[in-house]
């Protein structure tokens, strides 16, 4: 396997992993006209299922995991860097632009751009590590006499594809429940995939230097998208009243996630 160039197969992989977000993304366009309550909310639940699962299976765990073969306590860096994500997503929700009364736009336009906002840079965010971890793979699968096989990372690159196609659906159809048309809702779900093979790509070329704080960056990712999970999205997901449809998708998006990244993981 050495005759290939680590650096083209870290692109293929994370490109697959990319296509299968915007492939997720892709299904706001099975969506016409207006949206109704109960299914809008049912959207946001999704969504928030979905990177509850993720933040456990697919960051938190692999986190503690990878400190401890590092030969550290594990549960230091994954909760070390949750606080720190969940402190970071708290500081950008402070940050960001909020209109106030007399303002030329509704007041409600505050909150819905917020959120938003923080849906996208969460699972944007937490793209970045396994974009990195698919990167790495591939590229130590290319070294001659080591321990990871290129079938090896193909099978990573296939898990981590098929986890992404629901993470690509939690942002498009939330997003269009928000009130972007459906081009915009598919490629702002796109482009929060698009950070993997440029994150995978780097983590080849900085190989030596970033190994060490992987569980650290796995579990930023995993604060931020809890963050943003129980501050907007089960909120609005549960406004109003027999609000069970955002219940009923929450429990939909936990358990398809679960199985993905146990099935595949």
């Amino acid at each position: 396997m050495n005759d290939f160039n680590p650096l083209l197969l870290a692109l293929a992989g994370t490109g697959f992993t990319f296509l299968s977000t915007a492939l997720g993304a892709a299904v706001v366009f099975f969506f016409r006209g207006e949206v109704s309550i109960s299914i809008q909310r049912v959207f946001l639940g999704f969504a928030a299922g979905v990177m509850i699962a993720a933040s456990v299976w697919s960051l938190l765990i692999p986190a503690i995991e990878m400190a401890e073969e590092q030969g550290s306590i594990g549960w230091i860096p994954a909760a070390g860097g949750f606080v720190l994500g969940a402190a970071f997503l708290l500081l950008l929700d402070r940050l960001l632009p909020h209109l106030h009364p007399g303002s030329s736009q509704p007041e409600g336009l505050s909150s819905s751009l917020k959120r938003t906002t923080m849906l996208v840079f969460a699972v944007t965010l937490h793209n970045i590590p396994e974009g990195m971890a698919v990167g790495l793979t591939f590229a130590l699968a290319a070294q001659k006499g080591g321990s990871i096989t290129i079938a090896s990372a193909i099978a990573l690159a296939l898990g981590i594809g098929l986890q992404n196609f629901p993470e690509g659906t939690a942002i498009s159809l939330p997003l269009k429940k928000e009130g972007l048309s459906n081009t915009r809702s598919f490629v702002y779900g796109a482009l929060s995939g698009i950070v993997e093979p440029i994150a995978g790509v780097l983590a080849v070329l900085m190989m030596g230097s970033i190994m060490h704080i992987m569980p650290w960056l796995l579990a930023f990712a995993a604060g931020a998208m809890i963050y943003v999970v129980v501050e907007e999205l089960i909120p609005e997901a549960n406004l109003g009243e027999h609000s069970h449809s955002g219940t009923i998708g929450v429990l939909a998006g936990f358990l398809i996630m679960m199985i993905l990244d146990v099935a595949l993981g």
